[in-house]
């Protein structure tokens, strides 16, 4: 459950503090991961430093209808409860079919030691996401990876 209030209050902090436009919008705000345990170690996996990018499906953007992520996005990371804990800012965002990840990218989302747990990890989440959201989920179809970095908390 996102805290509408503590969110408004916490970005526009932000935009002050950093002198940034009082009028600039985030592309995103929430947790990362399915289950609180997960969403809560992935946003401390990214307040250590240790988490520098995160990965999705590109036809889940396109079947909801929203913006494929772009260098330059700002997000409001979150705790399992809707807490702010930190804003992102993408510095690459890199668009390739799945089968075309390697360890040297995929290492740098901090939760795997080895490029064959992620495939393992990343299909199953994406073939569930597909079912829900109504594609089909391939060693082909193409997947968002940005890599990010942390510039308030």
């Amino acid at each position: 459950m996102l805290h509408e209030s503590s969110i408004h209050e916490y970005w526009v902090k932000f935009l002050k503090e950093t002198g940034r436009r009082l009028d600039l919008r985030y592309d995103f705000c929430g947790y990362m991961g399915p289950t609180e345990e997960i969403a809560n170690r992935l946003t401390s996996l990214i307040l250590s430093g240790e988490k520098t990018a995160t990965t999705s499906c590109l036809l889940s953007y396109e079947t909801e209808k929203e913006p494929v992520p772009v260098i330059g996005s700002l997000g409001i990371v979150t705790d399992w409860n809707g807490n702010p804990r930190c804003i992102i800012e993408n510095v690459n965002v890199t668009v390739l079919p799945f089968k075309e990840m390697t360890f040297d990218i995929c290492k740098r989302e901090g939760e795997d030691l080895n490029l064959q747990s992620w495939q393992t990890t990343h299909f199953d989440i994406f073939t569930k996401e597909g079912e829900e959201l109504g594609y089909v989920f391939t060693l082909d179809t193409p997947i968002v990876f940005e890599d990010f970095r942390v510039i308030y908390r």
